[in-house]
């Protein structure tokens, strides 16, 4: 398994976080929030990327 710790493993958290608050805000069902939400939570990385290319985003706010 892969281990990564020291400021990579901030850099991943800190970009997790940043999917996480993006998922939940945006305009998608609860259900696939959910599911978006366990991916990215469950595999990091990948479903950082994954998220990133194909996953739901915060909508925008209009100021």
């Amino acid at each position: 398994m892969l281990e990564i710790g020291g400021i990579g493993g901030l850099i991943i958290l800190a970009l997790d976080i940043w999917a996480i608050v993006s998922i939940i805000g945006s305009a998608a069902s609860t259900g696939r929030k959910v599911i978006w939400t366990l991916l990215v939570l469950i595999l990091p990385i990948i479903g950082f990327i994954i998220w990133f290319f194909a996953g739901p985003r915060a909508r925008k706010s209009h100021v």
